[in-house]
């Protein structure tokens, strides 16, 4: 393993990220990405979240997980 990696089930993922693939987390969009992907922090750390526009507050799914973000998805209550 290397040096700052911690081992999380589904792999491997530096061990300062405040967010787990899995989990669910509520966020504000605070803008948008390149892609129009909707950009949120989550203890400043960007989560990108398809489908939604700035100003949305939504609960989301983390899908995915690298080393300097995130990408989630919106739960539908």
């Amino acid at each position: 393993m290397e040096w700052g990696m911690a081992y999380s089930g589904s792999g491997l993922r530096p061990s300062n990220v405040p967010v787990e693939e899995g989990k669910v987390y509520e966020a504000k969009i605070e803008d948008i990405g390149r892609e129009g992907d909707g950009l949120a922090r989550i203890q400043n750390f960007v989560v990108f979240v398809p489908g939604t526009k700035v100003g949305d507050q939504v609960k989301i799914r983390i899908t995915k997980v690298h080393r300097r973000m995130a990408f989630g998805e919106v739960l539908k209550e």
